[in-house]
């Protein structure tokens, strides 16, 4: 065929929508500036970047390019909430998104505005359910809730050696490691996160909540490590952009725990010195972790570059993160061998994908 003659590629929907989102968002901008009342004035001059119509466009673009538009009410109803308990009332968040969804009706043809507007109005729809009332990540009937509760505050407390005493203390006392990642670690982290979302605690507070359980996680790395080892080796990271590790930590920690030798990337690794790990490893499995609709292409990406390599033929691939969690099928799309939605899940995957050790 002639070159000059070939068909150009398909593009993905988001990618259609990204080559608009400028002008899509400073249409939207103009009108809210325009015709807003003044919480919706305060709403488009505040500076929490999440209400920006860029953000929820690069979310809307995401959902589009995975095929899922529950990556993109996702967001909806978590922006709801966080700018609600910042005094951003929900009718500004959907005054917002029906602009957008008429700017975005005009701006693309076709099948990619179709699917955009669809998202939009499952978006806008999704703001009628969404309660400001989030429920605890702790709660205190739950395993070892109360030693979680106690960690919990001791960190708010700002008392990081109370809360690491608080777990070496159970550790001796019989605790497993295991449990105490799943019960204590775990939920805690959680519950930061929903703490920040209601405007509970500061970005400083929350960085320091992780900062410190990264800190009591590595008090317990002598027995970790301590496991008797079986041959297989795992190379675990984070996609280029993402800097939210310490749930991959946690499952790399597990596969210590299972017997595996483990490599640990951590976060925003390029997407060719993970292939050379993996191939340097000799490693039967490659862990990893997305935060973000916004690393599914570059999930994608890495995993292609992998499947490419000679060396690589045969590594089993598992992905984890909120986005895979809120798109059951998601890990299929980017091409992975499989998906976990913890470290206890992470192991049990891998055990049916990888070759024995």
């Amino acid at each position: 065929m002639n070159q000059e003659n070939a068909p150009l590629p398909l593009r993905a929907p988001g990618e259609l929508l990204r080559d608009q989102q400028a002008a899509i968002t400073a249409l939207v901008e103009r009108q809210l500036a325009g015709g807003a009342g003044p919480a919706q004035r305060g709403a488009s001059s505040g500076s929490d970047e999440q209400q920006g119509g860029t953000d929820h466009l690069s979310f809307l673009a995401d959902a589009m390019d995975a095929g899922t538009a529950a990556l993109f009410t996702c967001h909806v109803a978590w922006a709801s909430v966080m700018l609600g308990k910042r005094n951003i009332p929900p009718a500004d968040l959907r005054r917002r998104l029906e602009l957008t969804r008429t700017a975005v009706r005009d701006a693309l043809p076709g099948d990619a505005g179709t699917l955009a507007v669809e998202y939009l109005d499952a978006g806008i729809a999704e703001l009628q359910s969404t309660s400001a009332d989030l429920p605890s990540c702790l709660p205190p009937g739950a395993p070892h809730g109360a030693l979680a509760l106690d960690y919990m505050a001791a960190l708010r407390r700002g008392q990081r050696h109370v809360a690491s005493r608080l777990v070496l203390d159970a550790f001796a006392a019989g605790l497993p490691v295991r449990d105490i990642y799943l019960h204590v670690f775990q939920p805690a982290q959680r519950e930061v996160g929903r703490l920040w979302q209601l405007n509970q605690i500061t970005v400083a507070e929350e960085h320091y909540c992780t900062a410190a359980t990264q800190l009591i996680m590595s008090q317990l790395y002598p027995h970790v490590f301590a496991s008797e080892k079986h041959g297989g080796t795992l190379v675990a990271t984070c996609v280029a952009g993402d800097l939210h590790e310490i749930g991959l930590r946690m499952v790399t920690d597990f596969f210590e725990m299972d017997g595996w030798n483990t490599y640990f990337l951590g976060a925003s690794t390029p997407a060719q010195a993970v292939v050379d790990a993996v191939v340097q490893q000799g490693a039967q499995v490659l862990g990893i972790s997305a935060t973000m609709p916004s690393h599914i292409r570059r999930i994608e990406e890495l995993i292609r570059l992998v499947r490419a390599h000679p060396a690589c033929r045969g590594v089993a691939i598992l992905v984890g993160g909120a986005p895979f969690v809120l798109a059951p099928d998601l890990w299929k799309k980017v091409g992975a061998s499989a998906t976990a939605s913890d470290a206890q899940e992470a192991v049990a995957a891998v055990r049916h994908l990888a070759p024995a050790r």
